[in-house]
């Protein structure tokens, strides 16, 4: 019987021929199986986490009694909502649990929690729950005390007896002989999709598109298998990575979302904590503190292909790329020829924000009104209450000596005389003034107070006597001003 390689090996669904158990197979076996307990499985794709369950649900319930929901489709969120409810009975796996609504996802969890403890399977409906990597902690982040009354697994994965089992099962239905299996392993690291991909890729470099007559031998060369896979995904996924890098409103020098995207490449996971990956590079902690709290959620609110590809928590920090594929792809970019697909500009100096706003307190609504205006536009804007977490334990005068000195292209001061009489807003202008010279020094004149170091033909915004609450006011006054004066630097 002849058959096709992309049923052998497949990368999307269920494999039928290649199918192999996760070392923790068992474990979750047990917990599906028991109709009272809650299960809850987590790790990035690829990892296996709906095979797993469907093989599991196939085997245990083979009568078809277990339904299949998944967060990503429009049609299942009312059986999903009935569910949270308390309204809807049954068995169900919920596929992307880490997708729902925060309130949803707490009413499931209280669910959950309930089930557990009574045990009663007919009082609560069996619940497989299944997302990304911490989607457990997340839980139980919600719902504290359910870690030890549900299965909480993580599809761990193959290792080398288990990947060659899966490449024989796939060479034995196509009839060919890959060589070199264990340079595969070395590439694949036990990833159950990327094993499949790597063996497709490799019978369709040989011309191999269903079962050989007589046995073939399939050398693997890595470069060549690679390229081709790249050349295949490129279609599909350099447009998600170009509208991403260049952010909400593109400027050539706006580019932490490109600086986040290649430092996640360069890691094994898909998934971040965006706190410890700032926290351990120094190098691109501003970037990524800029943009963790709201800009992320902004752009893929704003853009949905990004949204598409890209999962974000803004609470946890947890920063994910879901498609398998997609990481794959991005792991193996070239990532200078993407910089220039972009069109960011070669910036001798980087610059931690793009404004940093200078302001006594009597001003500061005004200031919030500019910084949130700003943000909007997709800029990157220093204004202290936004950043009090990050410099927890650390003393404000040296971090205003660098980010008024030198880590933001322009300074925007709330000129009047609370500035010129009060201790901080003097000691931030110490830090900034000898940066007039050099142009990045934008006043906003709220009065006509003199200040030494900033002549006053200095082209500035003149402010006086406008209204700080009427925000369109503030709009077309300063913030648009702000922005042409970046695009054009």
């Amino acid at each position: 019987m002849k058959y096709p390689v992309e049923e052998v090996f497949r990368t999307e669904g269920v494999p039928e021929f290649t199918f192999v158990k996760p070392p923790n197979y068992n474990e979750i076996f047990v917990d599906i199986r028991n109709t009272g307990k809650p299960t809850i499985i987590e790790g990035q794709s690829g990892t296996g986490k709906t095979t797993v369950a469907k093989k599991i649900i196939e085997h245990a319930f083979p009568h078809g009694d277990f339904g299949y929901l998944s967060a990503r489709k429009a049609s299942d969120m009312a059986n999903i909502l009935a569910i949270a409810e308390g309204t809807l009975q049954g068995k169900w796996i919920i596929d992307d649990f880490h997708r729902l609504d925060a309130n949803v996802q707490a009413q499931i969890a209280d669910l959950v929690k309930v089930a557990a403890e009574n045990f009663d399977a007919a009082a609560h409906p069996k619940l497989v729950l299944i997302g990304i990597n911490k989607v457990g902690s997340e839980l139980i982040l919600l719902v504290h005390d359910i870690a030890k009354r549900c299965g909480i697994h993580r599809i761990q994965p193959a290792d080398k007896d288990i990947s060659l089992r899966m490449i024989s099962r796939g060479e034995e239905k196509l009839n060919v002989l890959l060589e070199d299996k264990e340079s595969i392993f070395a590439e694949t690291e036990g990833d159950y999709w990327l094993t499949q991909l790597t063996c497709q890729a490799i019978c369709l470099s040989h011309d191999i598109l269903e079962t050989e007559d007589s046995q073939t031998r399939l050398p693997y060369l890595q470069d060549d298998v690679r390229a081709r896979i790249i050349a295949r995904l490129e279609h599909s996924y350099r447009e998600p990575v170009k509208e991403f890098a260049r952010g909400k409103r593109f400027r050539p020098t706006n580019d932490p979302y490109f600086r986040l995207l290649r430092l996640i490449a360069a890691q094994r996971s898909s998934i971040a904590d965006l706190n410890e990956l700032a926290n351990a590079n120094p190098d691109v902690r501003g970037s990524i503190n800029n943009i963790k709290e709201r800009r992320i959620t902004i752009v893929l609110e704003s853009k949905p292909i990004c949204d598409r590809y890209f999962y974000y928590n803004p609470d946890t920090k947890t920063f994910a790329i879901e498609d398998p594929a997609f990481f794959y792809y991005l792991q193996h970019l070239d990532w200078e020829n993407m910089r220039k697909d972009c069109g960011f500009r070669d910036d001798p100096q980087t610059f931690d924000w793009d404004f940093a706003i200078s302001f006594a307190g009597e001003c500061r609504v005004l200031a919030k009104t500019i910084a949130d205006l700003l943000e909007i536009l997709d800029c990157t804007v220093f204004y202290d209450q936004y950043y009090e977490a990050n410099y927890l334990g650390t003393a404000w005068s040296q971090q205003f000596k660098d980010i008024f000195g030198s880590k933001a292209r322009y300074v925007v001061c709330l000129l009047d005389s609370h500035h010129a009489e009060k201790i901080w807003p003097t000691f931030e202008r110490e830090c900034f003034t000898p940066r007039v010279e050099d142009a990045a020094v934008i006043p906003i004149y709220l009065d006509d107070t003199p200040f030494i170091g900033i002549p006053k033909d200095i082209v500035g915004i003149d402010f006086k006597e406008f209204d700080w609450g009427n925000s369109e006011l503030v709009t077309d006054k300063i913030v648009y001003k702000l922005e042409d004066k970046l695009r054009n630097s």
